[in-house]
């Protein structure tokens, strides 16, 4: 939600000034405050870009930034602004005669465009996300580096270990299904392996799961093909209506850039829903409650009727 709700604001737009509110926001820029100001000012945001939580801007018309475990790099180096929201970061698109939010850390100003808000800002109450410059490097498949509007075979570095998710053109789903039999675990934690796939985070693989009528405890290596298509298929069912309800929201740390809540949460059919009817053996007339469990010190909602635990299954 906040890649496609950012792209439509800032791509093309060059940004004018950079405040820094908050240096510790910055604190994986490793020059600084300073430094990250002036090689963004005067930049051009050519997009927006996403790899599982990673979200990055490539930039036009800035040097490489050195000195952050990336080479130095002359006028013709990819950069890209790096976000990543941690547990409760926001970026948020916002008119100068809006008043600051109490958490603002980072603010940059933009060129004026048509009805569009002048700063986007940084907001992070916790401080568990941040920004800073990074290199681009090539992709190791050849493919774009991520969900994009003109997609690049570029990748920040410091997302190049995260696999592909469900919703990216490139997913190979023999890739996955190769690799998921290779591992020895649980189905569910698999799924939140962002080595393996991204973009599944606990809610929705739950969701996935009830779905697909498979248990989060099934052994991944005895997983059988169509039940890990069937699987795969259901997440990313999940996360289009998710996205088209414009996302989860169970508390105001998660917006999108208009700082508007999503009300994917009214439609869940397991995660957070202990103790109350399954919904889907409700309709085939049978009686079952959903159980909660602890799970990678999280929760897993499951029906014990329409996904019975395996008896060799595994955390």
């Amino acid at each position: 939600m906040v890649r496609r709700g950012l792209v439509s604001w800032v791509r093309g737009r060059t940004i004018t000034s950079v405040e820094v509110l908050d240096p510790r926001s910055l604190r994986r820029h490793a020059l600084g405050p300073e430094d990250f100001a002036g090689n963004l000012e005067g930049a051009r945001v050519l997009d927006v870009v996403r790899r599982g939580k990673f979200l990055w801007m490539p930039l036009a018309d800035t040097p490489a930034p050195p000195g952050n475990g990336t080479p130095a790099g002359g006028p013709g180096t990819a950069v890209a602004l790096m976000a990543h929201l941690g547990m409760s970061g926001q970026l948020l698109m916002q008119d100068p005669g809006v008043p600051d939010e109490k958490h603002l850390k980072v603010r940059l100003r933009l060129s004026p465009a048509d009805g569009m808000p002048g700063q986007l800002r940084f907001v992070d109450q916790r401080i568990f996300g941040g920004l800073f410059l990074t290199t681009l490097i090539p992709t190791d498949d050849g493919g774009p580096g991520g969900l994009a509007e003109t997609p690049l075979p570029l990748i920040a570095e410091e997302a190049a270990h995260i696999a592909r998710d469900p919703m990216d053109p490139r997913f190979s789903f023999e890739t996955f299904y190769r690799r998921l039999r290779a591992r020895k675990t649980g189905l569910k934690r698999a799924l939140l392996d962002q080595g393996l796939v991204s973009g599944i985070g606990n809610i929705y693989a739950d969701e996935a799961l009830w779905t697909a009528r498979l248990h989060y405890a099934r052994p991944t290596d005895t997983l059988r093909r169509p039940d890990a298509l069937r699987v795969l298929d259901a997440a990313r069912a999940v996360m289009t209506d998710a996205l088209a309800a414009g996302g989860t929201s169970f508390d105001s740390l998660y917006v999108n850039v208009n700082g508007a809540s999503g009300y994917f949460d009214r439609s869940l059919n397991a995660y957070g829903r202990e103790g109350l009817e399954c919904k889907r053996c409700a309709a085939a007339g049978r009686v079952s409650r959903l159980l909660r469990e602890q799970f990678m010190n999280r929760s897993s909602y499951t029906c014990p009727v329409c996904q019975p635990r395996p008896r060799n299954g595994r955390w």
